[in-house]
Parts: C-alpha cells; structure tokens; sequence
C-alpha cells in the first residue's frame, strides 16, 4: 500500500484547503453560539463537487475512487473551522447517497443523486426511534400496504440534517412480528403529506449540523420510493453503517492536523518561567501523544479507504477506524484545552469547540461499545 498522494490527489487537496480557508469560517464563533446552520456554505461545497465525489457521473458525480474522496474530506475538515457543517456533507454522503447509489432503481439514482450531489436538496437518514437507539432494529414505525402505496406512521429521532432537509431515507418495519425481516426503507421527500419535522434537538457539540424529530402520521409514500425490496433493509442499514463507520471521521482526521499544528505554534509562542511551554516535558509529551495519534488515526483511515476501493473491506475494519479515530480525537482535544491552559477553556480561542465536537464521535454510527463488539465478532467471539 502506498499512500502518497498522487500529482491529482494533491492538487485537489490544495484547492479544497484554499477554499475552505477562504470561505467556509467566516463568523464561526458566532454561528456556534447561535446553532446556525449555513446553506450557501452547503451549496458552496457542492460547487466544488465535494458532496459528489464518490459517486458515478450520469448520476451527478466526479467519479472518484474511495480513498481520493476520503483525502478530500480530510482536507476539508482541516481547513474548514465548522465541524458541523463537516459532519452533514459526511453523514449524507455515506448514509443517504451511497444506499440510493448502491441500492436504488435507475429512476430513483435520476431523480435523486443529482439534485444531492449539486446541493439543491440535503438529505437526511432516519433509523433510530425513542426506543430504539442501539438495538436498531426494535423499531416500531410501521409500514403498510395499499396497491401501489405504503402508509407510514411513527417517528425517528436524533436525525442529523432533518430541519434543512429535502428527501429522507427512512426505515420502517412491515411486521413488527417478521423482527428484521420486516425491515422495510423508503424514500421520503419533504412535502409529501403526512411528514413532517418535529421538535429541534439541540447538542453539546456540532451545533450548526441542525438535528430533530421526524414525524410520519398516515404519510402514503408511493411503492416506487421504497429503496430495495420489501424487508430486506437490513442489508442496507448495516451498509450504511459500514460506510459511515469507515468514513464519517475523515473530517476529524483532518481536524486533528490543525489541531496539532495550533497547538505546537501556541507552545512555541507561550512563555511561562522564562521558557516556551513546549519546552517543558509535560506539554511537549502531550503534543508528541497528539501526532501519534494523528498518524495512526490517518493510516487506519487510508487503509480502510484503500481495502474499500479494493473490494475487500471488512465490517471489523470500518469498527477499527471509527473506534480508534473517535476516541483519539476525544484525547487529543482534550490535551489540546490542557496546552493551552486557561485559554483553551475560552470560546475566543476556538479550542473548546473542537471538545464538543468530538465527543459525539463515541456515539454517533454506532457507540464505541457497538464498535468492539463488532470487532471482537470478528475475532470468533
């Protein structure tokens, strides 16, 4: 495996880091404070093609392999400020766009992945229920038949993107007796009647990614919005999960690059006793366990890009990444408020964000427990 980029990878990531720096944070501690989540920033994104990486070009796409996408969200995520509005770009990518890309009819690819890639519409992905967090397929939305219609009725929660969004892939059950073979997933746009978005959730941490309830009560959504066949989503969620594990903390990667690099030039400038703090033993340990953490969290991500784009990507490998990489960057953050002392604790310095941020990478996509125990499945037990 070789992981140095190539002259295209390298220039894509230059121009990703020259426009986000030059576009994406401006305001940001304001759009922090006031949970704003910003759409021109969203369309400007797709402009670039970001949203479209990955996926094919009759379809709306740039045609990249995986690993030259997951270079651009780092890129992305270490140049971009607004982790938020990273997370949203990450979490339709791989949650929406790939099941309709892997999954959906020629007409539903047609109607729906142009309009996601170019940024006119935002999707969202909605599983888990008041009751159901964890165990995802103890659903109780229902979905019933009529000819050529379903009858939706439930709710989901904890939906990232649900208040500015336009389509949702939604999964309901078809016969809570059936258990996973019930499990059903539909295609739902925002109009349609009988949907709507319900109470706003607000968040520790990545609070310009907006997040709510979705409501369905009667929603008749037409047999042709159903992605794949009936009770046969569980396929589809677990790979949606497979790609959101493997991927979603790309940004993070990123992130923890700028991390290291504001705090290795915050030691070198400080001065406490006559000394640059990076001097003393115990700040520069900490930077030191900061870039070991970056580099393995890198390397496990490219791998697991790598193994994708070769058609041999495992479960236990998407586990491994999410679980190391989310966990490392809770660490380091929390390293990176200790270098900076006092002044990491204030907002104006932009360090606490970054905390906040990372403490939902435990839990989204499966928490960290979730993740070993995928692992040790793996392992024979």
């Amino acid at each position: 495996m070789d992981f140095s980029l190539t002259p295209e990878q390298q220039e894509l990531r230059e121009a990703i880091v020259r426009f986000a720096r030059g576009s994406l944070n401006e305001d940001m501690l304001e759009r922090d404070r006031d949970a704003r989540f910003a759409r021109d920033l969203w369309a400007q994104c797709a402009e670039l093609g970001i949203q479209g990486l990955p996926f094919r070009p009759e379809w709306g796409g740039g045609g990249a392999d995986i690993l030259t996408t997951v270079i651009a969200l780092e890129a992305l995520g270490y140049a971009c400020r607004d982790g938020g509005l990273v997370f949203g770009i990450g979490a339709q990518m791989w949650s929406v766009q790939m099941p309709i890309h892997n999954h959906g009819t020629d007409e539903q690819r047609e109607r729906y992945l142009p309009r996601l890639c170019s940024g006119e519409w935002i999707g969202a992905h909605g599983m888990s229920e008041p009751d159901s967090g964890s165990d995802a397929f103890s659903l109780r939305t229902s979905a019933e038949q009529h000819g050529d219609e379903y009858v939706l009725n439930g709710s989901k929660t904890y939906v990232s993107n649900a208040p500015v969004a336009d389509l949702f892939l939604v999964f309901a059950t078809i016969g809570r007796q059936m258990g996973v073979l019930g499990l059903t997933a539909f295609l739902v746009e925002k109009d349609t009647p009988g949907c709507r978005v319900g109470r706003k959730i607000e968040k520790m941490g990545l609070t310009t990614s907006p997040m709510s309830e979705i409501v369905f009560e009667d929603c008749v959504v037409p047999a042709a919005n159903r992605l794949g066949r009936e009770g046969r989503a569980a396929r589809i969620f677990n790979e949606s999960m497979d790609w959101e594990r493997s991927f979603l903390m790309a940004g993070c990667v990123g992130a923890m690059q700028r991390q290291l690099e504001t705090c290795v030039r915050y030691a070198g400038e400080r001065k406490q006793f006559g000394k640059r703090i990076g001097e003393f033993e115990s700040v520069a340990n900490k930077l030191v366990a900061m870039r070991v953490r970056h580099e393995t969290s890198r390397l496990l991500l490219y791998q697991t890009a790598w193994k994708r784009d070769q058609g041999i990507a495992r479960p236990a490998d998407a586990a491994m990444a999410k679980l190391f990489i989310s966990e490392a960057w809770i660490q380091s953050c929390l390293d990176a408020v200790q270098v900076h002392g006092g002044a990491g604790y204030m907002r104006e310095y932009e360090v606490e964000r970054d905390l906040r941020d990372s403490i939902g990478g435990t839990l989204y996509s499966g928490t960290s427990e979730i993740q070993r125990s995928l692992i040790a499945r793996d392992l024979g037990f």
